[in-house]
This record gives C-alpha cells, sequence and structure tokens, in this order.
C-alpha cells in the first residue's frame, strides 16, 4: 500500500491496481499540485461536504464516489459525478469493494452542513478503513483515516479492538479537530503501530508543531513532506 500527502486531508492512496484519492482540496501551501496535475484515481473517498475536504473534488467527477447518499446526492448535482459505490453511495458501518482494495465507513465526531444559500447537508461525516484484504485479516495491511473528528471512544472499542488497523491519520490542528495531544492518545487507542498527521498548517488556527503529536503517541510517526510516496508494509 503507497500513501502520498497532498497537503491538509488530501491523500493518495495506492492499493494493488487501485488509485484512492481522499478529500481533494489542493489550495493548500503544502503543495504546488493543481488538480490537473493528477492524473484520475479510480474511487474518490468524501469524509464530509466541508469546502476544505471537497473543492476539488469536481476535477475528478470520472472517478467512482465513495461517500454517503447524501453527500452524493450533492457531488452530483454540483460536480457532475455519475458513477457511486452501489450506485448510491454508503453509510456508516458499511464495507464495500472498491477495486483492490476494501473500504469500511466508520463513524467521525464532526459537522457536516454544506454552506450553500439551501444549507445542504452531506449526512454524517465518517472515516474510513482501507485494507488490501478483509480489514480484520491479520495478514491484510489496513489503514485507518479518521477525517476530520473529535477524540472518541469508537477509536478504542470499534475501530481498534476490531478492525485492527496497521496505520492511522489523524488530524492535529486543534480548534476544528482533535489537537496534537488528544491525537496522540486516538492513535494509541486504536493500536495502530504507524501514524501520519493530517488538517494542520494550512490556516492560521490550526498551525502546530507535528512534532508535539509525535511526542503524544507510541506508534511510529512519519511527518510527511507533501506530493511524496510512502511504502506502508
Amino acid at each position: 500500500m503507497e500513501l502520498t500527502w497532498h497537503g491538509h486531508s488530501t491523500w493518495h492512496v495506492t492499493v494493488g491496481g487501485t488509485e484512492l484519492l481522499i478529500d481533494p482540496f489542493f489550495d493548500n501551501p503544502k503543495t504546488d499540485l493543481e488538480p490537473s496535475d493528477v492524473d484520475t484515481p479510480d474511487y474518490v473517498l468524501l469524509t464530509h461536504g466541508h469546502a476544505d475536504h471537497i473543492a476539488d473534488a469536481g476535477a475528478f467527477s470520472d472517478a467512482t464516489l465513495v461517500a454517503t447518499p447524501e453527500l452524493v446526492s450533492y457531488c452530483e448535482d454540483e460536480f457532475g459525478f455519475e458513477d457511486a459505490v452501489g450506485g448510491m453511495g454508503m453509510n456508516l458501518g458499511g464495507t464495500v469493494e472498491a477495486g483492490d482494495a476494501t473500504v469500511t465507513m466508520v463513524r467521525a465526531d464532526h459537522t457536516n452542513g454544506i454552506m450553500t444559500e439551501n444549507d445542504a447537508s452531506g449526512g454524517m461525516p465518517a472515516g474510513f478503513v482501507i485494507s488490501d484484504g478483509e480489514p480484520t485479516d491479520a495478514d491484510a495491511t489496513t489503514l485507518y483515516n479518521a477525517g476530520d473528528t473529535s477524540l472518541m471512544s469508537e477509536m478504542r472499542d470499534v475501530i481498534g479492538d476490531y478492525l485492527q488497523p496497521d496505520a492511522a491519520i489523524v488530524p492535529i490542528g486543534d480548534h476544528f479537530t482533535m489537537g496534537p495531544q488528544q491525537a496522540g492518545v486516538a492513535v494509541d487507542w486504536t493500536g495502530a503501530d504507524h501514524a501520519f498527521p493530517q488538517h494542520y498548517d494550512t490556516f492560521p488556527p490550526i498551525e502546530q508543531d507535528p512534532e508535539e503529536f509525535a511526542g503524544a503517541t507510541d506508534a511510529d510517526v512519519h511527518v510527511l513532506e507533501a506530493d511524496e510516496p510512502f511504502e506502508l508494509e
């Protein structure tokens, strides 16, 4: 499994021959890429409908969309997506096959209103557990992307205890999500051996030193440079 961080909460994940793009938002200070510089992936995964997670989704509307039914409906109308997993998206607790990847949608504690004239709802915010096999298979490589969230006991009781991720991507920016200390607790609750920070240094309220996060967890923390691939084994 190969991971590439494009700044903020935008990730490119390769599982076998399948390309996944999570929360495309390239207008951030960590990357020099434009959406047009990125090949269309097989799947676009959206954790929720805030602008800093879906702003560039329309550039990849030829991909299959993985999101809640409410967010799928919005993206079909707003960005021209024509294909979604199951024809209608998915919801919390569900697992779908996405090419060579298995994707399970899990809970995130956050808001999800889409600030339009009609204040559209994106449904529930979510995180994703992505695996190259069944997520509960000990031989599989499994990645948890927490999306935007606060610390929640589900990280320990469901994601850690049942899904057992090898690696966790967590927000550390504070203000809108967990900060570095709570993010460290979150990673330890999941039992992940590897951790990656996201959702920081994009705007003044979420400026953080990722080394503070690294000191708050027992996991191996990888502070990635944007647009540089990382092989997760």
